[in-house]
């Protein structure tokens, strides 16, 4: 990991890690409610059962939030999971009704939280090439 990544990998590291470790002991309503919402906009994921779901995200983030912060990934590799993380995110986003005014891209206030999450495929690209072109 070249030093200068060490401030992005360990913010969105870190906060990634967090929100897999709040997601282990989902209720079941909660599970539902996230299963929902990501079914909608992937519908693939509609085959899986809801708190299930909620367990795979949840290892998912752990292993990307790690990944993110350990030293021996390579940014290359933690870019290319970073943005599949981020791409999936925006796809949530744009295809929930309601995050986003008719006919636009511009969020309403419900989807501000998400529209946010642009940032993690900038950022997941951003360390993809920069892995890509250079030695870590």
């Amino acid at each position: 990991m070249k030093l200068s990544h060490l401030p992005l990998r360990w913010s969105i590291g870190g906060f990634i890690l967090n929100s897999g470790l709040t997601k282990r002991d989902l209720t079941p309503e909660m599970a539902k409610g996230l299963h929902a919402m990501a079914a909608g906009a992937i519908p693939p994921l509609g085959k899986i059962e809801p708190e299930q779901f909620g367990k795979y995200l949840a290892a998912g983030e752990l292993a990307l939030g790690v990944a993110l912060m350990a030293p021996f990934v390579p940014s290359a590799v933690a870019g290319l999971a970073l943005t599949a993380f981020g791409a999936g995110l925006v796809a949530l986003y744009v295809k929930t009704p309601g995050m986003h005014e008719p006919g636009s891209l511009k969020p309403t206030q419900q989807g501000t939280g998400i529209a946010k999450d642009v940032w993690l495929v900038g950022a997941g690209l951003t360390l993809l090439l920069d892995g890509l072109t250079d030695d870590d």
